[in-house]
């Protein structure tokens, strides 16, 4: 099984979607497919000359969070493996699935579309992480369950909390897992590649996000539909840490 493209996915509450489409239509510099869903729940972000790799969820319950979406050939061997690794199936679409991951992660399994074009860095950044934030106790296994799912190589992150699972060149969005300090629920979170984290900051602020908290090399951030996100010190064109070795994600 090959997994052949992967979207980031902000989940936001459905009465503040509009804001999150501003939002993050304005950060990564792309326009919006039509909405789509019983709702309209689902909007597409849609870069120019390129492929997508971003879309945003209207949720009605919750604050929202982030999921990543597996784009394969065959959805359905991609929920046979998932399952066989300990997913459990949370909705059946026939052509798409819901899954769960052992320690609780939702994502989604889809089917791939052609995409193959990487979006550009735009103003110094890139939305190109999901990072799962992982309880301590499902920490090793959530790891090898998501290292066996995609097939990706994994390495250890610039600190021990961190696993990074990157895909083959030219995928659009990699995952991060972050072991917490404490027990509770999984979650996960967006991260931006940023060349300049201060630049990039000023920027996300005066488009209406407020900063949460600041580290030596993050920045976490919330946007104006309420979802943390965090601006890291990685160069965005490759994902990669700089020249001595910023932490990859606040």
């Amino acid at each position: 099984m090959t997994i052949r493209w992967t979207y980031a996915f902000a989940d936001r509450p459905a009465a503040r979607l509009a804001d999150a489409c501003a939002f993050w239509t304005a950060v990564t510099g792309t326009g919006l497919s039509a909405f789509r869903g019983d709702d309209g729940e689902f909007v597409t972000l849609l870069p120019e000359g390129a492929d997508p790799s971003v879309k945003l969820q209207g949720v009605t319950e919750g604050d929202g969070g982030a999921h990543i979406d597996l784009c394969a050939e065959d959805v359905r061997e991609v929920v046979a493996l998932a399952r066989g690794l300990g997913a459990g199936l949370v909705a059946d679409h026939c052509d798409w699935a819901v899954l769960r991951s052992p320690a609780g992660q939702l994502f989604c399994a889809v089917p791939w579309q052609g995409e193959t074009v990487r979006p550009p860095v735009v103003s110094g950044s890139r939305l190109d992480q999901v990072c799962l934030d992982t309880p301590p106790s499902r920490y090793d296994a959530e790891s090898a369950f998501w290292a066996g799912l995609t097939g990706w190589e994994q390495r250890a992150g610039s600190r021990p909390e961190f696993t990074v699972l990157r895909p083959p060149a030219g995928f659009p969005v990699r995952l991060l897992l972050q072991r917490l300090d404490e027990e509770r629920p999984a979650s996960a979170h967006l991260d931006l590649a940023c060349a300049d984290i201060a630049a990039v900051r000023e920027r996300h602020e005066k488009l209406g996000a407020v900063v949460v908290r600041e580290g030596a090399h993050w920045t976490v951030l919330r946007d104006p539909a309420g979802g943390t996100y965090c601006l890291t010190g990685r160069d965005p064109e490759t994902g990669g840490l700089p020249a001595g070795g910023a932490r990859p994600v606040g």
